[in-house]
């Protein structure tokens, strides 16, 4: 699997450090969570903290907005140095329009879903999506407790992803950490996103290779 640490359980006050512990680890992207306090109850970081974060860091800048009408920032996020840029379900009004300004402006699209939000809302799109995020957490903070109902949920998805044809890669955003990986990996999933499991533990670059090796 691919691991995508979330630099929102970095230590901001050394961000830069911690980049270079990314850089250096077995990590493959960097997970950046943005929050609008609108469509989640937390606000996070957004641009400004990209583009310093693209100016040192040498793994795939992978985007996450949680924030309402998405459409507003897709060209400035490319700007900003986002190489796929994940965008909520619930927040796009015509979803299909969303993804195709995301490919024109050179990004790998990703779409989320919330946990109350069923798979089956992708069978129209996801032969276009290059990433599906489920979240295994309800959005908003980290440190949360996995919803063990996301196994289903990674089965289901992984079905119709076979079944159409689709070239999409399953994310997982939200109480990562070996036992859960571990169970992630077996359902079939691409890529994990790992905050606090990561930046919480006495050694975040070992953290990392555990789960590379999971």
């Amino acid at each position: 699997m691919i691991v995508s640490p979330s630099i929102l359980s970095a230590d901001f006050l050394n961000l830069g450090r911690d980049v270079e512990m990314l850089n250096e680890s077995q990590a493959e992207w960097i997970h950046f969570d943005v929050m609008d306090g609108m469509f989640v109850p937390n606000i996070s970081f957004g641009l400004p903290v990209l583009q310093h974060v693209n100016k040192v860091a040498k793994k795939v800048l992978d985007v996450h907005l949680m924030i309402e009408d998405p459409d507003r920032y897709i060209d400035a996020f490319q700007q900003a140095g986002a190489e796929i840029l994940t965008v909520h379900h619930e927040a796009c009004r015509h979803l299909h329009r969303t993804i195709q300004r995301i490919h024109q402006s050179g990004m790998k699209a990703g779409v989320s879903l919330n946990p109350h939000t069923p798979v089956s809302v992708l069978e129209e799109v996801i032969e276009d999506i290059d990433v599906v995020l489920l979240m295994s957490v309800n959005p908003g903070f980290g440190g949360q407790k996995f919803i063990e109902r996301t196994y289903d949920k990674v089965k289901q998805l992984k079905e119709m992803i076979t079944a159409r044809g689709s070239k999409a890669m399953i994310e997982i955003d939200g109480g990562v950490n070996l036992e859960t990986g571990a169970k992630l990996k077996a359902c079939g999933v691409d890529v994990v996103v790992a905050g606090s499991f990561v930046f919480n533990s006495e050694n975040p670059s070992e953290t990392i290779a555990s789960l590379k090796a999971l």
